[in-house]
């Protein structure tokens, strides 16, 4: 049989840095589990607050229902230009609103990155950074962080080329839940200004910082471009409302391409979202940071791990074998959990998201005890 498990001749070349997301795939089969005991993906479990809820409904009873600005609507995107003006102080800085914070992410990749361009990213990273990376043509550079996830400066400095374009930060971190800490980030901001490196920061689970404020690069290096969004503070993930914000002539170069990709954001969302940043959250975080704690002291004398300051995951190490295997094992008794391979170049670690309920969380608690 010819071509059998070949790509079709039709398909772009860029098609195989897309093999489907692992994340995904244990989503999907949830759908065909009885009553499984879901820790896989990261998705608040919380119902959205109400004056939330009833703000999108306005917006589309009054009829906000086309397309916005593609930058986003006015009283969003000047409540979000308050804020940076206050917090950062940078007169060249401005935002835009975005698909969501994965939109940010491709914009920004997209504005950025030339065929040829060294990407540096720090392993474990967001299942996203690495396919989108190359299908803008550029060449994704792996920094290892294990095993307490911490960043090295003398590693990063000593994977910098001539060709070395960006890096990434992501902190709080998806998978491992680690939050990079204060001396860290601002070493990092002051090498890539120094550099003359383009430093873009992942920042959507700021808000989820459980021992230590956060920290932007942002604050000391004016060069950074942020993206953030709304999904998980405020558990509209399905709404796609995200928001990016640096240099105004990198923002207006993303503008100018989103018209020929995502369009705009949701305009009902927007307005929603122009509401949601009055809204107080912290009852939330402390919850979540309870679970956090319950979890680590539950499976400390059961798994190694480092322990998450941030997000809501924890990325334990198997106790034999390889984690794909573990996960295979995990389903057989109905638990979903993430394989690291689908974060990392290892296969030694499993994600678990602990943005589930009390009781559910009890459940894959008790699961893991058994399966160590």
């Amino acid at each position: 049989m010819t071509g059998l498990n070949l790509p079709h001749p039709w398909l772009a070349d860029r098609t195989v840095h897309f093999s489907g997301s692992g994340i995904r795939r244990i989503f999907d089969l949830a759908a065909t589990l009885d009553d499984p005991v879901d820790l896989s993906i990261g998705q608040p479990h919380f119902e959205v607050p109400k004056v939330i809820q009833e703000a999108a409904i306005q917006a589309i009873e009054t009829g906000k229902n086309g397309y916005s600005a593609t930058a986003g609507i006015a009283r969003l995107r000047e409540k979000l230009q308050a804020r940076l003006e206050s917090q950062l102080g940078h007169a060249d800085r401005r935002v835009m609103v975005t698909s969501g914070t994965s939109g940010g992410i491709v914009l920004a990749l997209m504005a950025l990155v030339d065929p040829g361009d060294e990407i540096l990213m720090f392993d474990p990273f967001f299942v996203m950074y690495q396919p989108l990376v190359r299908a803008v043509g550029g060449t994704p550079i792996l920094i290892d962080t294990y095993p307490d996830f911490a960043i090295d400066l003398d590693k990063v400095e000593s994977a910098i080329t001539k060709k070395t374009k960006l890096i990434i930060l992501n902190s709080p971190n998806n998978p491992t839940g680690n939050t990079t800490s204060a001396d860290q980030v601002e070493a990092l901001a002051a090498l890539a200004k120094q550099k003359n490196i383009v430093l873009l920061s992942d920042e959507i689970y700021k808000k989820f910082c459980y021992d230590t404020p956060f920290t932007s690069p942002a604050l000391c290096n004016p060069q950074t471009v942020v993206v953030d969004g709304f999904s998980k503070t405020y558990g509209i993930t399905g709404w796609r409302v995200g928001f990016v914000h640096g240099p105004a002539e990198i923002i207006e170069a993303m503008a100018r391409i989103q018209p020929f990709t995502f369009v705009c954001a949701p305009q009902p969302a927007q307005w929603a979202a122009s509401v949601a940043l009055d809204v107080d959250m912290s009852k939330v975080v402390s919850a979540y940071r309870h679970k956090r704690d319950h979890l680590v002291d539950s499976l400390a004398d059961y798994y190694a791990f480092s322990s998450p300051g941030g997000a809501f995951y924890l990325f334990p190490q198997v106790p034999r074998g390889t984690a794909t295997d573990f996960v295979s094992r995990a389903i057989e008794h109905n638990l979903l959990i993430i394989p690291g391979c689908v974060f990392s170049q290892r296969d030694t670690h499993f994600r678990i998201s602990f943005a589930v309920s009390d009781t559910t969380l009890e459940r894959g608690i008790e699961i893991l005890k058994r399966l160590a």
